[in-house]
């Protein structure tokens, strides 16, 4: 299965990352679709080596024309951002092309703070690192499109629903 091979596979080579986006809302315990993995990457280089060797072991490239490790550059992030406008890398399957893993390319909150308040949900024997639901509404506050503003309600409904329970 795609998400547990790109999960197990960072695990493995103890990659410092964070499930986010769509993903994130699902295992906070909201129902909805997602199809792609959104993923919030410390930035320090060897970790994003890491990184992008895990992907290309498991057959993922960029979706645009430079090498995987060049995400590992933060020169080349900067200016992917400023020149490009590009808030994410994405990474396809070449065989599987739907497929699709979107990385942030700069921090739209503290990675650091963000991590050590990570939630890990399990599924099946893998450890997922999750970002917490406060960060998780304060990402989609920031990117405000209109799902980011329906799951930032539904996550309230989470928080009201896990604070009933306790």
């Amino acid at each position: 299965m795609f998400y547990e091979e790109v999960f197990r596979e960072l695990n493995k080579r103890r990659v410092r990352y964070l499930v986010v986006g769509g993903g994130a809302v699902v295992l906070h315990g909201v129902v909805r679709m997602t199809a792609d993995i959104d993923l919030f990457v410390d930035f320090e280089e060897k970790n994003l080596l890491k990184f992008t060797e895990a992907l290309t072991k498991l057959g993922y490239r960029p979706k645009i024309p430079v090498e995987a490790s060049d995400f590992a550059d933060a020169a080349k992030r900067e200016k992917w951002k400023k020149e490009k406008g590009m808030l994410v890398f994405s990474f396809y399957h070449l065989k599987r092309f739907q497929d699709h893993i979107d990385v942030f390319v700069y921090e739209p909150v503290g990675f650091e703070k963000a991590y050590k308040e990570k939630e890990i949900k399990k599924a099946g024997l893998i450890n997922i690192p999750v970002i917490s639901i406060k960060y998780l509404k304060k990402m989609k506050e920031i990117a405000g499109r209109p799902q980011d503003l329906a799951d930032i309600e539904a996550l309230k409904e989470v928080e009201m629903l896990t604070k009933k329970r306790k």
